[in-house]
């Protein structure tokens, strides 16, 4: 078994006073496209949220690399390696891709004199952002927004890349041809990944393991294959 890359122990975050997360333990290790699923409400997203520096946590503890973070917030997560594309795609519609692209070059820290060579690169693993690059956002189909989005994740090089939801409003074909050049990024870089889906069964092709929660909780670890039946499946929701 491979040591994690980003782990945690014991996590939990509440909104006014409520648990949301209740003690999470999960490891992402070196080399894996881990997939969590659960019901509507289950907390995934707040997970995702939180391991991104976007929701504080009031108790338990993240490890980067074996070690504890002492400072969890976005701009220093993504130095250290951690993209989040989040739910939603996040674009501004009135924003070109290009200008999306350049403003994600400026959040993500990247320094003046890598940028040109820095989007270079994501374009080469998305090639298709070249063929809408000067369009505004909100132009796109949802299939282009969505890549426009993970194009964004990407710009940082990330070691780890959290996705969330990338499947919503998108036909299962149009998943497939989003999730297929990050798996082969996955295998040329070994950049790992945690993919959070309500698109089961597309998620579990690209997977090497699962984990599902459940009201808060991390409550069963699984490898795909385990998981292929329907009503195994409908057992855990």
């Amino acid at each position: 078994m491979t040591n994690p890359i980003f782990k945690t122990e014991g996590l939990i975050v509440g909104y006014g006073g409520r648990p949301v997360l209740d003690g999470v333990n999960i490891e992402l290790r070196s080399n894996e496209v881990l997939c969590l699923i659960g019901h509507n409400g289950a907390g995934k997203s707040t997970l995702l949220k939180t391991l991104f520096g976007l929701i504080p946590h009031q108790g338990g503890q993240m490890f980067l690399d074996g070690k504890p973070l002492p400072v969890s917030e976005p701009r220093a997560l993504t130095a250290s390696g951690i993209s989040l594309m989040p739910e939603g795609r996040g674009i501004f519609p009135g924003l070109t891709v290009a200008e999306t692209l350049k403003m994600g070059l400026w959040a993500a820290g990247v320094p003046q004199n890598e940028r040109s060579d820095r989007l270079e690169w994501v374009m080469s693993v998305l090639p298709l952002l070249r063929t809408f690059y000067d369009r505004p956002a909100g132009t796109l189909s949802g299939g282009q927004q969505q890549m426009v989005s993970i194009g964004r994740a990407l710009l940082s090089k990330p070691r780890c890349l959290l996705m969330d939801e990338p499947s919503i409003g998108l036909a299962p074909k149009l998943f497939q041809d989003l999730l297929r050049p990050i798996r082969e990024l996955h295998e040329q870089t070994g950049m790992s990944i945690l993919l959070v889906e309500q698109n089961v069964k597309e998620a579990l092709k690209i997977s090497d393991r699962v984990i599902v929660m459940k009201s808060g909780a991390i409550i069963r670890e699984a490898l795909p294959e385990e998981l292929s039946d329907n009503a195994k499946l409908m057992e855990l929701y």
